[in-house]
């Protein structure tokens, strides 16, 4: 067994530069009335330890922190240009790639948002794509709101681009239960006609603006006047008023019969938050209660979150005789960082309000084979989850699209009321493969080490998930009773997702989603505490 003494605990597991000027010292030229005494001095090449820049902001919070057992904010008076140097040299220090981070001058940046967003590789994968497509801040209020309750501001509705430049469609993908949406009878497939009277098909910067706010940038209160059409054609008007939603990670577990006879679990999984472990559990208990014969899970719009959960799920599915003796996840940070010790496979539940291990066992499944559902939503934890159980040879049947390609993961980390999320990690399954930056790929004869076992399929926005008529389920219905995928005929309308530069170049003025940006994460925190009288 593993030391779980050094077992690194996930709290959650998605763009300019400037040239390089001579030495010199940048005197802030973002200051205000809070500066420090003296400012500091930039010089290329050379860092001083973040901590000497840490909490110095250019508008210091005043109180207390609600979300740190309402202790006093860290926040002292400083200026964007201390805050700049702090993420320059905690880049440098933690940034997985920190020797392809072009040092240029704070000062050339108008703010500081501007000055993070280049620090970064602008490197590419063998595929032409950028390599880090991962580098974001979310405010840090927001980041606690989500990690400690699932809460976001909304509608409840997680929408799909099938194409972001007009002529737009833009469907619901799912809905969170009891939200406002799903309160007024929306439906997975639904598609957006206009919204306050704007064409979903506008193509001005000001009803573009709109748009974006109104879809993806409600804050609670805000209310809304939509027309959409359902998947039978009908168009239907109501008015939504934005709320702080709860989200619902595990939707849809149920327990479906083939033909043959074969009992086959399904469940919707959508994130991998703190707060899905105990329905994690509950739908495992349900499995083996009705003792399954094999297990769907719908990853499809999971974008990533909990490594620690993701680690326990793996468990879940294969159990300890197909877990024991080997790791689950080992981390790979730059050269400036320890080298870790290997992530295990979780068998018990954890206490994620204290980041502390319990003596509660998990439930187990004890399947060889498992099938997962995907689309280039499938993202981070849940490909570590695809990955580490390939590491251990599980075999994963990958039904859908490509997943999104993100092999790493990095610690959330709060500055002047702002998290940031910048690459600090890869890392391999047991077998020592981890490199998928270009996705994981379902193919029926598989032939590259990105290659999984399965069947690759667009995904069906006519069926609502859950229904064995719905394309991708269906498929992995067929798979598990024939050993092959089916025979689909595409249709000529069939259109997959597109968000490529060149296609808002050539069409016009894009629509941004902007929630699933951090939804994309596998983050590592503090270390999880052993197990009480665990001396392993």
């Amino acid at each position: 067994m593993f030391n779980n003494n050094k077992l690194a605990l996930a709290i959650f597991l998605a763009v300019s530069g400037a040239s390089l000027s001579g030495c010199g010292g940048g005197g802030g030229s973002s200051s205000n009335n809070n500066t420090t005494s003296s400012e500091p001095t930039w010089t290329a090449g050379v860092f001083e330890p973040s901590s000497e820049f840490k909490d110095q902001c250019a508008l210091p919070r005043t109180g207390n922190d609600p979300y740190n057992n309402n202790q006093p904010y860290p926040d002292t008076a400083g200026s964007e240009f201390t805050e700049k140097m702090w993420l320059r040299s905690w880049s440098d220090e933690t940034y997985l790639w920190y020797d392809e981070i072009e040092d240029n001058n704070p000062d050339n940046f108008s703010s500081v948002a501007a000055y993070f967003d280049q620090l970064k590789t602008f490197e590419r994968t063998d595929s032409g794509a950028y390599k880090d497509q991962f580098h974001f801040t979310r405010p840090t209020e927001e980041y606690f709101q989500e990690s400690q309750s699932g809460v976001v501001s909304g509608y409840g509705i997680n929408w799909a681009f099938i194409s972001n430049v007009p002529p737009r469609e833009l469907r619901v993908a799912y809905l969170e239960d009891d939200s406002p949406a799903a309160n007024v009878g929306l439906q997975r497939g639904d598609t957006i006609l206009m919204v306050d009277d704007i064409s979903i098909d506008t193509n001005t910067q000001q009803g573009v603006n709109i748009l974006n706010e109104a879809l993806f940038g409600p804050t609670a209160g805000d209310s809304h006047n939509f027309v959409i059409r359902s998947n039978d054609g009908t168009e239907k008007s109501f008015t939504l008023v934005a709320g702080n939603i709860a989200q619902t990670p595990v939707q849809n577990v149920d327990t479906l019969t083939t033909e043959n006879g074969t009992k086959v679990g399904y469940m919707q999984f959508n994130s991998f938050l703190s707060i899905a472990q105990p329905e994690l559990i509950s739908a495992v208990n349900k499995f083996k209660a009705n003792n399954i014969d094999e297990l769907v899970i719908d990853l499809r719009y999971n974008g990533g979150g909990l490594l620690a959960l993701s680690s326990q799920l793996a468990y879940m599915v294969a159990g300890p005789a197909n877990t024991s003796d080997y790791f689950y996840y080992q981390t790979i940070e730059n050269d400036k960082q320890p080298k870790s010790d290997p992530y295990p496979f979780i068998d018990f539940e954890i206490d994620y309000s204290n980041f502390e291990a319990t003596n509660t066992s998990l439930p187990d499944l004890n399947l060889s084979t498992v099938y997962i559902l995907s689309t280039d939503n499938t993202c981070s934890a849940s490909e570590a989850l695809i990955n580490g159980l390939k590491g251990i040879d599980t075999e994963v049947v990958l039904i859908g699209g490509k997943t999104c390609g993100k092999p790493y993961g990095f610690t959330p980390t709060h500055n002047c009321a702002t998290t940031y999320y910048s690459i600090q990690l890869t890392g391999v399954n047991y077998k020592g493969f981890g490199e998928y930056s270009d996705g994981l790929v379902p193919s029926p004869s598989p032939q590259f080490a990105a290659d999984v076992k399965g069947c690759e399929l667009d995904d069906d926005f006519n069926h609502q998930l859950g229904d064995n008529d719905e394309a991708l389920l269906s498929a992995a219905l067929y798979h598990i009773e024939n050993n092959t995928c089916p025979i689909v005929v595409e249709s000529s309308s069939a259109k997959q997702p597109s968000f490529t530069s060149q296609a808002i170049q050539e069409t016009g003025l894009p629509l941004t989603i902007k929630q699933p940006l951090y939804k994309n994460n596998m983050d590592l925190t503090r270390p999880l505490p052993a197990k009480e009288g665990n001396n392993e």
